[in-house]
């Protein structure tokens, strides 16, 4: 049997991230390091990183915009027009 799209389904839709349930998809690569590599410190790691991805989610965040945050923070207010070399 085939599935038919929604009538409401539109285009715009086809950009949303992969998800699994509540996880994004992009953050579950830690579970495949986690399967090839199985211990208890490996766990904990792809669970933490999969916890704080899932926050960053939540606060409307990608891993792409939460560097570029991060950058924008630690390089300041004060933007230098000329290279400091010059």
């Amino acid at each position: 049997m085939q599935r038919l799209p929604s009538p409401d389904a539109h285009w715009r839709d086809s950009a949303r991230p992969a998800m699994l349930w509540l996880i994004d998809a992009r953050s579950t690569f830690p579970l495949l390091l986690f399967l090839t590599h199985i211990r208890i410190w490996t766990f904990v790691v792809a669970l933490s990183v999969i916890v704080f991805f899932s926050v960053l989610n939540h606060y409307g965040f990608n891993f792409q915009v939460f560097s570029r945050w991060i950058r924008a923070l630690l390089a300041g207010k004060r933007k230098l027009s000329n290279p400091w070399w010059i």
